[in-house]
């Protein structure tokens, strides 16, 4: 990678880190490109040379947090594979890695939670395109348990995935907002007996 595009992704990872944490703060529309470039220390029009508008903005931090989060419940399935682990121990140390994500970026995942939930934003589209990516990878688990024997063959594997993540996020925010004083080893511990009891084994 040359030198002028190294430049450029951390340009955009400040611009990144500075809209969520606004935007989360104040809300999308209370929000502008100025507090933006402002917080992330560059000129306003470094702003528009990354993103076309505030929304395209939006709509590539969706994209880009997502695809972190993605990459991290993937590379957690495939280490517990190649430890030679079984599948239910797959989504376990994917729940981890879930908790430790949303440790990670706190700010990203209350917004992504809130964007959800929201059905008149011009990147619901979006929304839901990296929303299923990051559930794909539950689901492909989960399949994988079921042809394997090693999980129940009447799981509902679409709702039985969305069920697994919601709960990580919502089980986390929780945490974050009411439950600080718990440690996140105390979190995935809660949320793997809950695991063990309702999914794993037949």
């Amino acid at each position: 990678m040359d030198s002028s595009s190294t430049r450029r992704q951390a340009t955009r990872a400040k611009l990144y880190e500075a809209a969520v944490t606004l935007i989360a703060e104040q809300g999308f529309s209370a929000t502008t490109v100025d507090e933006i470039a402002e917080r992330a220390g560059v000129a306003k029009g470094t702003v528009y040379y990354n993103f076309k508008s505030k929304t395209e903005l939006f709509e590539e931090l969706l994209r880009h947090g997502v695809s972190l989060l993605t990459a991290s419940l993937r590379s957690a399935a495939e280490e517990t594979a190649g430890r030679g682990g079984s599948r239910v121990d797959a989504l376990d140390a994917m729940i981890r890695a879930g908790l430790v994500f949303i440790d990670r970026y706190p700010a990203f995942t209350q917004l992504y939670v809130a964007e959800l939930w929201r059905t008149n934003r011009a990147w619901n589209s979006t929304l839901l395109v990296v929303r299923q990516e990051a559930v794909a990878v539950v689901e492909g688990v989960l399949r994988e348990g079921v042809e394997a024997g090693e999980l129940n063959e009447e799981i509902d594997v679409q709702l039985t995935a969305a069920a697994l993540v919601g709960m990580v996020l919502v089980a986390a925010l929780d945490w974050q907002a009411f439950q600080s004083e718990r440690s996140l080893d105390d979190v995935h511990a809660a949320l793997s007996r809950l695991l063990h009891g309702r999914v794993g084994g037949r």
